[in-house]
């Protein structure tokens, strides 16, 4: 059965316009049976987002018609297509008891989400660290280093893992080498990935999904999944779920390297 865990919508502020039918229409002709949309959350109101365009959530405004509007498309295309309720949940550190409030609130309404890392903090600044090549190499800068920059990546989603978010914490950990998106651009020879291992042992005692993510695969300087095959092989041998996801952020992303990944 063709499921996609990973989608973004036009609430998001840094994606495309697209209407959500020509999501739920283009995924119906390829042949979906189920897909979630998991718009980025809301931040926390006393944390200031560092992308430099401030557009990585959505605003907390919209966040009671994203979910009213995707409750009306679920009766629309029932026939057709399984509709889950979801978001893509920041982990941030330090922000742990807003983010459990949020989940308190909000997560009786949704049905299947994404936790993700993608901020960073470093000498009490933050970064998105995905947000460009220009940030990635300030941050390597600050970090002294790529190995320290990696180390630090994979031990804040060790512990958005290991974290206490109550009973409505996402149980699907989003793309858990996103730290590698520029990896074209800025190589690291040699890294040790024991830490891996560290993280999918603690996925496994948690009973989390991972989010197979085929965006990297296009990413100009990745040209690799999130993870890459050799780490979903570990996962999918230790009994973790892999759970694809295009992380579309425009229709046409639908379906994005899931014929490499699987």
């Amino acid at each position: 059965m063709l499921r996609d865990g990973h989608i973004h919508t036009p609430y998001c502020p840094h994606g495309s316009q697209d209407h959500f039918q020509q999501y739920i229409e283009r995924a119906i002709s390829l042949g979906y049976k189920e897909i979630t949309f998991t718009e980025h959350a809301p931040l926390p109101s006393n944390f200031k987002d560092p992308a430099p365009a401030e557009d990585s959530g959505m605003n907390h405004a919209g966040l009671e018609q994203y979910i009213q509007d995707i409750e009306k498309l679920k009766n629309q295309y029932s026939s057709d297509l399984k509709i889950n309720t979801g978001l893509e949940v920041d982990y941030i550190e330090g922000y742990e008891n807003q983010t459990i409030d949020f989940l308190n609130q909000y997560g009786p309404h949704l049905e299947d989400s994404i936790l993700s890392v993608h901020f960073l903090k470093k000498n009490d600044e933050w970064f998105c660290l995905d947000y460009s090549p220009e940030v990635f190499e300030e941050m390597i800068g600050n970090y002294g280093g790529l190995p320290a920059l990696y180390d630090h990546y994979f031990q804040t989603v060790l512990k958005s893992i290991v974290a206490d978010l109550g009973p409505f914490k996402p149980k699907r950990i989003g793309h858990i080498t996103l730290v590698k998106k520029f990896q074209k651009k800025f190589p690291l020879e040699d890294y040790d990935y024991r830490i891996i291992q560290k993280i999918l042992h603690e996925m496994k005692a948690g009973g989390y999904e991972m989010d197979y993510n085929g965006a990297g695969l296009f990413k100009p300087f990745c040209k690799e999944s999130y993870p890459p095959r050799w780490i979903a092989e570990e996962a999918d041998s230790m009994g973790i779920p892999l759970v694809y996801g295009s992380d579309a952020h425009q229709a046409s992303d639908l379906d994005q390297g899931r014929k490499d990944l699987f």
